[in-house]
Order: C-alpha cells, then sequence, then structure tokens
C-alpha cells in the first residue's frame, strides 16, 4: 500500500492542487475490504472567486463541505442522475475543491463493469459521474476524510511530469471560462469527452494568501 497524500497536500489553492493530483490513486474500499481504484488522469479547479464555482454566492446545505477542512470529499448530485466527487482545498472556511473528472482503472475493474453496466475499460470512468458510479461514490461519502479515512482516500501513486499535462477551458461551465483550468494528462485514453490541445506544460499557477 502505498503512502496517502497529506493534508498539507491539499491545503492550497486549487490550481496548484489539481495539475499535481494528476497521476494520484483514488482508492474505495468495498465492505468486504475489496479495493476498487483508479489513477487521476483528469481534473477541474474551482475557486472562492469563481463565478462557475458552487461556492462562489456562499456556504448552503448542499455546499457545506466545500468550506469544511482541507482533504475531504465533496459529492453533489446534479444533471438528475449523476454524482459528483470533489476534493476539497485551501483553508477551512475558504470554499475551494477540484473536480475529479477521470480515472484510469487499476484496481476492482470487475466491479466497476458491475455498477457501471459496460465492459470496455474506457468506458468505466471516463467522466466524472462514470467514475461515481463505478466506485461506489455518493452523498453518504460527502465530507468523508481522505487523508485519514478508511472507506476512501488518495494515495502517491506516480504524478505526472508538468511536460505531459495539458490546460484548458473547463467542461459545462457557461461563466469562468478565462480560466484554464481543466488539467489533463496529454493523448491519455482514459480522459472525458473534450480534449485541450498539445502539452504545452504545467501552467504557472500563483499562490495567494490565505484569506
Amino acid at each position: 500500500m502505498m503512502a496517502r497524500l497529506s493534508r498539507s497536500f491539499f491545503s492550497r489553492p486549487a490550481p496548484t492542487v489539481a495539475p499535481e493530483l494528476l497521476g494520484r490513486t483514488v482508492v474505495r474500499v468495498e465492505e468486504n475490504g475489496a479495493r476498487v481504484a483508479g489513477r487521476i488522469v483528469e481534473a477541474e479547479a474551482y475557486e472562492p472567486d469563481d463565478p462557475a464555482c458552487h461556492a462562489f454566492r456562499g456556504p448552503t446545505a448542499r455546499n457545506a463541505t466545500m468550506f469544511g477542512p482541507p482533504g475531504r470529499l465533496y459529492v453533489y448530485f446534479t444533471y438528475g442522475n449523476h454524482w459528483m466527487a470533489n476534493v476539497v482545498t485551501r483553508g477551512k472556511g475558504e470554499g475551494s475543491a477540484v473536480l475529479l473528472r477521470a480515472l484510469e482503472p487499476i484496481e476492482g475493474l470487475n466491479e466497476m463493469r458491475r455498477r457501471r453496466g459496460r465492459e470496455g475499460p474506457t468506458e468505466l470512468c471516463s467522466g466524472p459521474g462514470k467514475l461515481c458510479q463505478a466506485l461506489g461514490i455518493d452523498r453518504s461519502l460527502d465530507g468523508a476524510d481522505l487523508i485519514r479515512g478508511r472507506v476512501i482516500w488518495l494515495e502517491e501513486g506516480r504524478p505526472v511530469e508538468p511536460h505531459a499535462v495539458v490546460s484548458g477551458t473547463r467542461v459545462g461551465v457557461s461563466v469562468g471560462l478565462d480560466r484554464q483550468w481543466r488539467f489533463v494528462v496529454a493523448d491519455h485514453p482514459f480522459v472525458s469527452r473534450g480534449r485541450p490541445g498539445p502539452p504545452t506544460g504545467r501552467p504557472r499557477v500563483s499562490t495567494p494568501s490565505t484569506r
């Protein structure tokens, strides 16, 4: 078993954390102790001053976890039939997170196939709703501690080199289009629809002070 990512890893702005999540491993443990896991190949950042972010207008019952400690899982329901999994970043009370958009399945593929009703590996976790279904992530995991929890966590995995990271416009948003905060492993077959352009290296992202 690999070491888990630390709380300090997540205690930074989402645009800094998101590209560094690529190559890390999401581990979900079944009730029988079996592991289902995938390597992160696509992620999107959302910040407090970002009009596309759930936290933009402040805390609500739905987004409360976003304002909690970093390193927690924020899960919400969208489009009437999809769960979405996010990793909370920055500090408590700020409202910052990274959406997990796609994984490369590496453990428990048979269980993923059963949940998804699909056979092809690229159909299992190549989208935020798909990966939640494949890993059995729903609202019951909202607020789960990804550092010390026993049901779901993030391991160090194999970080992706900066030259292999591509950034682009986030998917499915109509505001905040100037923020190139969708990060993808270049030319990876398991990413979701709509691929950014050729790799240009990891964007240089400033790290503002915590408010």
